[in-house]
This record gives C-alpha cells, sequence and structure tokens, in this order.
C-alpha cells in the first residue's frame, strides 16, 4: 500500500511538472511577442523618424531656395530700375565727350591752317550750337540705390527652438483600446485613456481585416470612448486601433496597440419585399418609399435573429413626417398586414417617443426620433414559469423579460411577460409616412 501511494505521488508530482512546465512555455511565448512588439514598434518609430525628418529637410530646402530666388529676382529687378535713368544720363554724357573731342580737333585744325575768316565764324557758329556751356546734372551718391539684403538672424533661434520641440518619442501610446464586444455583424469596440497627463478632445478609431494587410479605414472621429463599427462580415477577423488629439492640438497622438477580434453573429437583416420600403445591398438599412399609398404594412427582420443578453440597435438615418402609428420595435410573432407594432406581444417606440408594451402606452416617454437619433433595445431574462434555463424556447410556458429600451440620454426599464417560449424574436418597423430610414444593427 505504501509502494502504491508514493506511486501515486509520484504521477502527481511528474502531472504537476508537466503542468508547470506547459504554463512556462506559454508565458515563454507571451515574452517573445512582447519583444516582437517592442522591436517592430522601435524599427517602425526609426523609420517614421527618419522619413519625417527627411521629407521636412527636403521641403525646407525647397521652401529657402525659393525665397531666395524671389530675393534675388527683387535685386535684379531693383539694379535694373536704378541703373536705367543712370545709364541714360552716361550715354548723353559719352555723346557730348564725343562732340566735343570733334569740336577740339576741327578748332585745332581751323587755327594752324591758314583759312579765311567765314571758316572761323563758321567753326565758332558750331561751337555755340552744341552748348559748350550747358552740362548734364549727375545725381549724387545718396539720392542714387545702394541695394542691400536685410536678414534677421533671429530666425535662427526661433527655428532652432521650434526644432527641438519638434516630435517626441514614447513607450506607451496615451489611449489603449480596453474591450471588444461583437454583435449581429458588427463589433462594440471601448476603448480608454491609459496617460492621465495627456488630455484627449477627440478620438480616431480605425480597422483592417487582420488578413491580407490591407490599409487601416476610419471607423470614427470623435469625443466618445465606445462605437460599434458596422457591416463587418461574420468570422472575418478584424484589426482595431485608436488614436486621440489634445486640447487645442491638430496632430494626433501615436496608434494604440492593434487588437484582434472577429464577430461569430450573423448580421441582422430587414426581410426584403415588403410594401413601402426599399432596402439596401445588405439589407440592414430600410427605406420608407411611396410604393404603398394605401397604407405601409409592418417591415419584420427576416428571421427572429433577436436574442435576450444582446444589444439591438436602430439608426435613424433620415426622418419624414411623424405618426402615432408609427414605431421601432420587437415582437414575437409576424402578423401579415399587420400596419403598427403597438399590438399585442410587441414592445416598441413610437416616432413621438411613447413607449408601448402589448398595446398599452406607457406613462414614462422618450425623446422624439430625430436625424442621427439611436434606440436600443437590451433585455434580459429574470423569470420563467418553470424549469430554471434562460433560453427562450426552454424552462415553460411564460418568459418574463427584463427590458431597456434608450433613446439619446434617457431610457426606460420595464419588465415584459411572453406568453410562449420562442428561440428568439423579431424586430420590425412601421411608418405612416415616407423619408423615414433607418439602420439596424
Amino acid at each position: 500500500m505504501e509502494g502504491d501511494a508514493m506511486r501515486q505521488e509520484a504521477k502527481e508530482s511528474i502531472e504537476a511538472a508537466q503542468n508547470y512546465r506547459r504554463e512556462l512555455q506559454l508565458r515563454l511565448t507571451g515574452l517573445k511577442q512582447a519583444c516582437t512588439q517592442v522591436r517592430g514598434s522601435s524599427s517602425q518609430a526609426r523609420d517614421a523618424l527618419r522619413r519625417h525628418f527627411s521629407e521636412l529637410q527636403a521641403a525646407a530646402a525647397r521652401l529657402l531656395a525659393a525665397r531666395l530666388a524671389q530675393l534675388v529676382a527683387q535685386v535684379d529687378a531693383l539694379e535694373e530700375q536704378s541703373l536705367r535713368p543712370l545709364t541714360a544720363c552716361q550715354t548723353l554724357i559719352l555723346q557730348g565727350v564725343g562732340q566735343a573731342d570733334q569740336l577740339l580737333r576741327e578748332g585745332e585744325a581751323a587755327l594752324r591752317c591758314d583759312v579765311e575768316e567765314d571758316g572761323l565764324g563758321s567753326f565758332n557758329q558750331k561751337a555755340l550750337n552744341i552748348h559748350l556751356d550747358s552740362l548734364l546734372e549727375v545725381p549724387a551718391l545718396v539720392d542714387v540705390a545702394s541695394v542691400s539684403a536685410q536678414l534677421d538672424d533671429s530666425v535662427l533661434e526661433v527655428l532652432k527652438e521650434m526644432v527641438v520641440r519638434h516630435g517626441s518619442v514614447s513607450s506607451h501610446p496615451p489611449v489603449q483600446i480596453m474591450e471588444l464586444q461583437e454583435r449581429p455583424g458588427a463589433m462594440l469596440v471601448r476603448w480608454a485613456k491609459v496617460d492621465e497627463d495627456f488630455s484627449a478632445v477627440d478620438y480616431r478609431l480605425q480597422y483592417r481585416r487582420a488578413a491580407g494587410g490591407g490599409a487601416y479605414e476610419d471607423a470614427y472621429v470623435g469625443g466618445d470612448c465606445e462605437v460599434v463599427v458596422v457591416h463587418l462580415d461574420p468570422q472575418t477577423e478584424h484589426l482595431f486601433r485608436v488614436s486621440a488629439r489634445g486640447d487645442g492640438g491638430s496632430s494626433w497622438s501615436p496608434w494604440s496597440v492593434p487588437v484582434a477580434g472577429s464577430t461569430s453573429l450573423a448580421p441582422h437583416e430587414w426581410s426584403p419585399g415588403t410594401d413601402g420600403f426599399i432596402l439596401s445591398s445588405r439589407r440592414n438599412i430600410a427605406m420608407r418609399c411611396d410604393s404603398a399609398p394605401s397604407g405601409c404594412p409592418v417591415l419584420y427582420s427576416n428571421g427572429a435573429t433577436y436574442c435576450p443578453g444582446q444589444t439591438l440597435t436602430f439608426k435613424v438615418s433620415a426622418v419624414g413626417q411623424a405618426d402615432n402609428r408609427d414605431g421601432l420595435g420587437v415582437c414575437v410573432e409576424r402578423e401579415s398586414g399587420q400596419k403598427t407594432l403597438q399590438r399585442d406581444q410587441a414592445v416598441c417606440i413610437s416616432t413621438k417617443g411613447a413607449v408601448f408594451v402589448n398595446g398599452k402606452e406607457m406613462t414614462n416617454r422618450l425623446p422624439a426620433l430625430a436625424l442621427g437619433s439611436a434606440v436600443t433595445f437590451d433585455m434580459e431574462v429574470v423569470a420563467l414559469s418553470s424549469g430554471g434555463s434562460s433560453n427562450l424556447s426552454e424552462g415553460g410556458a411564460n418568459v418574463k423579460l427584463r427590458v431597456t429600451i434608450g433613446c439619446g440620454s434617457r431610457e426606460v426599464v420595464f419588465d415584459w411577460l411572453l406568453e410562449t417560449a420562442v428561440d428568439g424574436l423579431l424586430f420590425g418597423c412601421c411608418f405612416a409616412h415616407t423619408g423615414w430610414k433607418v439602420l439596424v444593427f
């Protein structure tokens, strides 16, 4: 017996050693990933710095060369403008010098030779015509342009200060993605500021498919710290990253560490073929049109795809005239020809903000729907008539749901009793007038 106990203890020790070794291997893998991230991000930072400063140097050289050419052109223009009258004056003086030289030669020749008095008289008259006592005025040097260049050496100090303060290097971005939560055909992304000294005003969320290495595209820019990224294909991994912009700043902070995630939930879709509605190619956007002038039936989902524990969101992207019969909501069954969701076994909010439960209007109201309004439905199972399952299709004939409907900054909470067990719930919308457009996710 003692030998069996020792053998059992040895087996347990071996198993514990195996588990310990496995855990250490996992930690080694995590350390390798951490080292890869440090080396990879450092390499990217070096490349970004070199590329940026190389571009700055080239741009500065171009700007300086352009400014130099502009100033030299101004000097050339001033030189030409200032020399023009001086050159003209010089030409006239040289002409006078030539005339005086010619007159000197003629006068000396006349004196050396015996000429008649008429010849001397002709020479004297020519001298009078030249106006030997008339001289051109030459401008004084103080009246002549003295071109100079004024260069402010302080620009070097200003440039030095700007260069010294330009750019920064940090080991951690000021904001990081904290949570990814899958939604039908979408992903809820939450992020938070991790640098307490950084005052963030705006955030910028980007995403791309993990496979293929394509370019990131913007999903959101604004002041919120969470957003639902829609139009995602199920079972397809995407990368998400976020950046922040500080108070009074124009540049974005370094990107957060990319976080991978995918949704396994098929996207919500409206049912095609309903009179009075036009659907988008993905069938997640419905627009009320005028193809049903006598009255428009309720547009339902393509299936009972909404289940408790999920958040169902309606986003209003266009508005029309409000009517008391309008509504956005959830129901148990599809009733053909029904023109409103204000009926039994359905909960909804009208375009005017009234909340209806099984056709009865509640006292509490929500804000009226407007352009950009987002209406959310959250449900959870709180009671069953029998059994202990939280699945809508199990446990008994009656199911009580705790329903929260939110719109803007307000919400309404109530309990909703289902008469029959179901696998899922339908969602729907109805509008008496055209112009309404609703995205569901």
